[in-house]
């Protein structure tokens, strides 16, 4: 596999996460498909939290993380680029949106989500779809699954 554009990479923003080994699960995604991650603090967690070690093994790379200390910081950050909100909250699904190679997609807490203030800075509300009744996938499993969709529709990454 290689990628057709080492410039422009897409970004997953994790909001103030709080279960470390799947921000260690997220991690590997990312350094596996070529995009960056971006942390909103505070973190639920300690990166030498021995559960994250176990999961992120040898795939933490200091390089394509980026640390916010807020989202105010984050979106002071983000006005040139479109940032994308993963919510159960959302009408719209994941499948039907038009993604851009250089876009964040912004996950709240797995306990949380995230507040409404952000819910209102955003232009761009997602949701996967799922059976009525089941409250919500696994937030690595969800990083996943719209990461490939993104990198799909952009051709990111070409696999001759």
């Amino acid at each position: 596999m290689t990628h057709k554009n080492r410039h422009l990479r897409p970004k997953i923003a994790l909001y103030e996460p709080d279960i470390p080994q799947n921000t260690a699960a997220i991690i590997r995604t990312c350094a596996c498909l070529g995009a960056d991650l971006e942390i909103i603090k505070p973190c639920g967690f300690l990166m030498s939290d021995k559960r994250f070690k176990r999961v992120v093994m040898d795939y933490m790379d200091e390089k394509m993380i980026k640390y916010y200390t807020s989202a105010e910081e984050f979106f002071k950050n983000k006005t040139k680029e479109r940032v994308i909100l993963m919510t159960t909250k959302a009408s719209k699904s994941y499948s039907s949106f038009r993604f851009k190679i250089n876009d964040t997609l912004l996950f709240g807490r797995e306990s949380a989500g995230v507040p409404q203030k952000i819910h209102k800075i955003v232009d761009n509300r997602l949701k996967i779809p799922m059976i009525k009744k089941k409250r919500s996938l696994n937030l690595a499993s969800s990083v996943a699954i719209v990461l490939a969709e993104n990198l799909r529709q952009s051709k990111f990454i070409d696999d001759e």
